[in-house]
């Protein structure tokens, strides 16, 4: 399941005063996977450029989180960030800074932008748990944490950005796989654009059509029919 616009604004509404709130951005507007999501240094973010590499990620093996590349064939990828989330790891990296003075020598450095509060690494498995009760407090359609992934692609492609900018974006091989998940998105965007490209063109014959019919009325019973010979004859 994917969730609507409106149901993405609902949550990060919802979670616009949660610590993480920057990470649950970045996977509903970039598509971040759930472990790029935990994983990105502050060495990955360019605030001057206002991009983000995704050049590692933190996955379980078992129950233990390790390090690893990120789960895709391009290898490390940049992506673009908006104004207001380049905006917001400026500031989430000043509240680590308070966050960091406050468990003093206890403080884990890890130069993660996303961390526990006391620096060390977030463990996939209990993003996961803390995402299906923050929509449950929202009052949401319970969907994955990858399907907000899924929602991020499907903005992106509404919004008319190129295939070959979210197939790069979401860390996909090719535009191949990017049509092979969502070619029932593309296909619908296809028909939108279809009929918008015909009401773009005004047509005569489109607007007679608009006019409605003339409508039979029943004869009146006092006035008079008439006959094949033109006769008049009463009803």
């Amino acid at each position: 399941m994917v969730w609507t616009p409106e149901h993405t604004g609902i949550f990060l509404d919802h979670v616009e005063r949660d610590r993480l709130k920057m990470m649950w951005r970045l996977i509903a507007f970039r598509g971040l996977r759930r472990g790029e999501g935990c994983g990105p240094r502050w060495t990955d973010h360019d605030h001057r450029n206002s991009s983000l590499a995704i050049a590692t990620q933190l996955v379980q093996d078992g129950w233990e989180v390790i390090e690893g590349a990120p789960k895709t064939n391009s290898g490390i990828r940049l992506v673009a960030l908006d104004r207001e989330t380049n905006e917001g790891l400026a500031e989430h990296k000043e509240l680590q800074e308070q966050e960091r003075l406050k468990w003093g020598p206890a403080w884990v450095d890890t130069g993660r932008i996303f961390t526990e509060e006391d620096g060390s690494l977030l463990h996939p498995g209990k993003v996961s748990d803390l995402f299906d009760r923050l929509v449950a407090a929202a009052g949401l359609p319970p969907i994955r944490l990858n399907d907000l992934r899924h929602g991020a692609a499907t903005l992106m492609l509404a919004a008319g950005i190129d295939i070959k900018v979210v197939s790069e974006t979401l860390g996909h091989s090719d535009t191949r796989v990017t049509r092979d998940i969502y070619q029932s998105v593309l296909d619908d965007l296809a028909r939108a654009a279809a009929e918008a490209v015909v009401r773009l063109v005004p047509r005569a014959q489109r607007q007679l059509r608009a006019v409605p019919a003339p409508v039979a009325t029943k004869p009146d019973a006092d006035r008079p029919v008439i006959s094949n010979q033109g006769a008049p004859q009463s009803a």
